[in-house]
């Protein structure tokens, strides 16, 4: 002994509020407190008694294992054929359920297992077998396993894996042995009693396991920190304090201490903290955040779904499934909901009307007018008058009884400027006007007119650098811009792609006068490849014109036919700066052509460039 006075000793250590266990330098335990044998169920003064013993043939076995072959004396397919299970499939890892009686061929087990990666919550089995009402749960959630015969409940909690077992005797069915905690000290795991090994007996006057003299590799098989502790003793110089280890699979907190005499160690210490509470309430906090996680998760995806109803509902004619579009709807619903300036910005073709026409259609006003004017489709001269009116003998040529202008009939109501960046300079300043005063003059006029209008703009043009280089009022700016809206280019969201054709290609038809068609697969490929300089606009003539050429139902790829662009969106890749500019000027060319219809001299105007240049461009990139 390493102590003089044992009796000493072990009353003063089975005062510790901590579990001690001490062994010498061969791993004999010296001292095994009872704080120790209450932490890993060495003690069990449990309610349900039963005697010591041993299985033998004919006895009935139940088992619950939540991981097969981890704490459970590495039970394996093989072991449980003992119980008529032979059954290949069954492997390490497995959580299984089985009902058998040991050693007996003419009763066929009742068994089910499942994979690790096909857990549910609860793993149930009930049934009856020999007369005997039995029933299993493995509650994977709370880690519980309940075994239940006649009515009669043995439970076990868990912190990682257990294997729990009842075994109810063959001749009286009543239960002879019941799994507890403690059963890997005790050796009375599955694969333990399955092998013949005798248990012990359990209840109020059950003996206490008697571990001192033992080997501690008895009590405590294959744990890396009793080998620890084994290296420890036998003179490596290991120690730490209030380290987190797993013993026989409780969660606990371990102090290693070396025990030396005269320079000589004659063994070690390990003090342990029972922490499997502590475990099981932070268990328990992650599994309430995981659930208030989940709940979150689908009351996020509820409110996406209500969210995409109520935008399908108040923007039936705007196709776009994609991220970016969702978006531009949201802002579209809210922007809907105010009298706050609202400035779509997105390039020729992308859908800047349709998404003013639904601002209006879900405001307050949507019963008063939406009047609609494309600043860069009237001349200079005559937009004035248009948008303000005049007064009688205000020009030549005027009517004589006056007339009212756009935003007059527009008045409590949307006004719609579409392509606002071509409004000339001296217009902007008037626009301002009924930005900032609700009122202006006819042209020719000397009385001041009322109105009480809501404005969209719209345009393609970056507004920054047009007000940059003194083509657009920095105030106006400012004044328009309260609420933008950026409509992406199709391009930037090819999967719109798919429900915009849908949309189209039954209006398509029509309109030509055809029978429904639609498209194949490799018309959709070459469709969500190309770049679409011209977007949704460009899209509509492209499907017209396939619908025109397709002479049966389907569209095939030979009826679309589009611009010879190398401007596709394939991988990217890097090109030449000359390359990447030959495409941009091709693109402008080929959208300023589509944005006019196909007139040539408007599209030459638009961007700013001779004739004969334009037409040697035309020429050079294959656009004729």
């Amino acid at each position: 002994m390493l102590f003089n006075s044992e009796e000493y000793v072990s009353m003063f250590t089975d005062m510790m509020s901590e579990g001690l266990i001490v062994i010498d330098s061969n791993g004999k335990i010296q001292i095994y407190n009872k704080k120790a044998k209450e932490i890993f169920g060495i003690i069990n003064h449990g309610k349900q008694c039963h005697d010591n013993g041993k299985i033998k043939a004919g006895d009935i076995v139940i088992i619950g294992d939540n991981v097969l072959g981890i704490d459970d004396g590495k039970l394996d397919a093989k072991k449980l054929q003992a119980i008529g299970i032979y059954d290949e499939n069954i492997q390490s890892g497995d959580a299984l359920i089985a009902i058998g009686a040991y050693i007996r061929k003419d009763v066929p087990p009742i068994y089910k297992f499942l994979k690790p990666d096909h857990l549910e919550e609860t793993f149930k089995l009930k049934t009856k077998y020999l007369g005997v009402d039995i029933g299993v749960i493995i509650d994977f959630i709370n880690k519980i396993i309940t075994i239940e015969v006649n009515n009669e409940k043995y439970t076990m909690n868990y912190i990682n894996s257990i294997g729990h077992m009842v075994i109810v005797d063959g001749n009286t069915r009543k239960m002879k042995f019941y799994q507890s905690n403690g059963y890997t000290a005790r050796g009375e795991s599955i694969s333990d009693i399955l092998m013949g090994k005798t248990y012990r007996a359990k209840g109020e006057k059950s003996d206490v396991l008697d571990v001192i003299g033992k080997n501690i590799f008895e009590i405590h098989r294959g744990s890396s920190t009793i080998k620890e502790f084994y290296a420890v003793a036998r003179g490596e110089d290991i120690s730490y304090k209030d380290e987190y280890k797993e013993i026989n699979g409780f969660p606990t907190m371990c102090s290693l201490i070396p025990i030396d005499r005269d320079g000589k160690r004659i063994g070690a210490a390990l003090k342990v903290e029972d922490i499997s509470e502590i475990r099981k309430a932070v268990d328990e906090k992650d599994k309430a955040l995981q659930k208030l996680e989940k709940v979150e998760r689908e009351l996020k995806v509820e409110r996406e779904l209500i969210e995409k109803k109520t935008l399908k509902r108040a923007f039936p004619n705007i196709i776009g499934e994609s991220k970016k579009m969702e978006y531009v709807k949201k802002l579209a619903l809210k922007a809907s909901k105010t009298n706050s300036t609202v400035l779509i910005l997105g390039e020729s073709g992308t859908g800047k009307t349709a998404i003013a026409k639904s601002i209006h259609e879900n405001s307050e006003v949507r019963d008063k007018p939406f009047v609609h004017v494309n600043c860069g489709a009237i001349s200079y001269n005559l937009l004035e008058s248009e948008l303000f009116g005049y007064d009688k003998g205000a020009f030549t040529g005027a009517r004589s009884e006056g007339k009212k202008g756009l935003f007059e009939i527009a008045n409590g109501g949307t006004m719609f400027l579409d392509e606002i960046g071509e409004m000339p300079l001296s217009l902007q300043v008037k626009l301002l006007q009924v930005l900032q005063n609700k009122c202006f003059y006819k042209v020719g006029g000397t009385k001041k007119v009322n109105v009480n209008v809501r404005i969209i703009a719209a345009t393609n043009k970056n507004l920054e650098k047009e007000m940059l280089e003194g083509r657009f009022r920095e105030d106006l700016y400012y004044r328009i811009s309260v609420f933008p809206i950026y409509i992406p280019p199709l391009r930037e969201r090819i999967e719109d792609i798919y429900p915009l054709v849908n949309n189209l290609l039954p209006k398509i038809c029509k309109k030509v006068g055809t029978d429904e068609k639609r498209l194949s697969v490799e018309a959709v490929n070459i469709l969500t490849k190309y770049y679409w300089p011209g977007n949704i606009r460009e899209l509509e003539n492209v499907l017209e014109r396939a619908v025109i050429l397709a002479e049966k139902n389907t569209i095939l790829s030979r009826h679309i036919e589009l611009p010879k662009s190398e401007r596709i969106l394939a991988p990217k890749t890097i090109m030449p700066l000359k390359k990447e500019l030959e495409l941009c000027e091709k693109d402008a060319i080929i959208r300023a052509i589509n944005y006019y219809n196909g007139d040539k001299k408007k599209a030459m105007e638009a961007l700013g460039i001779r004739k004969t240049s334009f037409y040697e461009k035309i020429k050079r990139y294959s656009l004729v």
